[in-house]
């Protein structure tokens, strides 16, 4: 792990930089000074009443992948140094599910593939956290969880992001001078989503799903600064969630209630995330900085 700016890459190429984590993550780069080229299949966006660098690209389509990563589109040359990888469908039962699975997995493949033909060595890309067993129906197998525990997709959406961290594997060991990020997001949230928060306390079932969990799109933000400072060759995953929970309910009451029979293994904060964070702070220096509880009388 490194805390030193000089570790970021220069220029780098974000893909789904419209979404709600890629509009953050864009903002976040280019205020810490990074060259950042953004890129989105948006229907009916005009390039030109995007602010900063943007161009409209289908990542299903590998031929404008690699000439984007080349730097060989008119008005957005430069050498890319780095990739950061948020485009997908960006959950299940959005789409039918073979179209899931087909725009996902291209993307993701033409992404690495691309990168790889391009010499850039560093990519993080979005993972999920529903690769942990989402949406447990099936209790999961200790709390908090965390990263030691093998992928249990349970859709089409998460056996692909299982499917992706593998693949993200093998191309490690193709070229060990890769550095493959996959980033297991939570649920993300803007300021605005808060209003609704309290609402879940009624019932703490509503939430269950992902253990109470979520992600503040800044602090997803500050998890992609800090993993493209990441200088260690290799294929690496992290749960990256905040650090307390959706409920105003106490972790260790919602776990006693709904799961009783999973084995808590930490004493728990009041609050505190049952989507392990750990590994992300020890290895990538994140910490989160928001929570909804101050953004909510």
């Amino acid at each position: 792990m490194t805390d030193s700016a000089s570790a970021l890459p220069r220029r780098v190429v974000v893909t789904g930089a419209t979404g709600k984590l890629g509009r953050a993550v864009v903002a976040r780069l280019r205020d810490v000074g990074l060259d950042v080229l953004a890129l989105d299949r948006a229907a009916g966006r005009d390039p030109r009443d995007v602010d900063g660098e943007f161009l409209l690209a289908d990542l299903t389509d590998y031929g404008q992948v690699l000439e984007a990563l080349l730097g060989g589109v008119d008005e957005h040359a430069g050498r890319v140094d780095a990739v950061v990888h948020l485009a997908a469908i960006p959950a299940p039962g959005l789409l039918p599910n073979a179209t899931t699975f087909a725009n996902n997995s291209a993307a993701t493949y033409n992404v690495f593939t691309a990168a790889r033909a391009a010499g850039i060595k560093r990519v993080v890309y979005a993972s999920s956290e529903t690769v942990l067993g989402l949406p447990f129906d099936t209790p999961p197998p200790y709390a908090p969880v965390d990263e030691e525990y093998a992928p249990r997709p349970e859709s089409t959406y998460s056996l692909n992001k299982a499917l992706e961290e593998e693949m993200a594997r093998h191309f490690c060991r193709w070229d060990p001078e890769l550095t493959l990020l996959g980033l297991r997001f939570s649920n993300v949230m803007d300021v605005e989503d808060y209003a609704r928060f309290p609402s879940f306390d009624a019932d703490p079932q509503l939430r269950r799903w992902n253990l109470w969990g979520y992600i503040d799109a800044r602090d997803g933000a500050q998890a992609v600064e800090r993993a493209l400072a990441y200088d260690r060759p290799g294929a690496e995953v992290f749960v990256i969630a905040n650090a307390d929970t959706v409920m105003s309910r106490s972790s260790a009451d919602l776990m006693s209630e709904v799961y009783p029979q999973v084995e808590i293994r930490k004493e728990l904060g009041e609050h505190e995330t049952l989507l392990s964070i750990d590994k992300a702070r020890r290895m990538l220096g994140y910490e989160p900085r928001h929570t909804w509880r101050d953004h909510v009388s």
